[in-house]
């Protein structure tokens, strides 16, 4: 008998596990300029030079996936500046 739906886990990330199944689970591009403090067109920039988080793109729509800029963002933090902070499991 296949395992119910509602028991397999949609991300790795906690924080996502607990949003409602009706919640968004993506950002646009202007939600994530602000939520970094940046503008759209540096999202647009990163996007052209393959920098910046995974992204979307369907027809002409750009957007996020939240798991993506969660990911981006611990791959950003830093212990200090000549150091990044190691992952669980190794070294970075």
């Amino acid at each position: 008998m296949p395992t119910p739906a509602s028991n397999i886990p949609r991300s790795t990330h906690p924080a996502i596990n607990s949003l409602a199944p009706g919640d968004r689970r993506v950002l646009n591009e202007n939600e994530l300029a602000q939520r970094w403090g940046l503008s759209p067109k540096t999202l647009q920039r990163w996007r052209s030079e393959g920098r910046g988080p995974r992204y979307l793109k369907l027809s002409k729509r750009v957007s996020y996936p939240l798991e993506a800029v969660i990911d981006f963002e611990y791959s950003a933090l830093h212990d200090s500046t000549s150091e990044r902070v190691a992952k669980s499991g190794g070294q970075a």
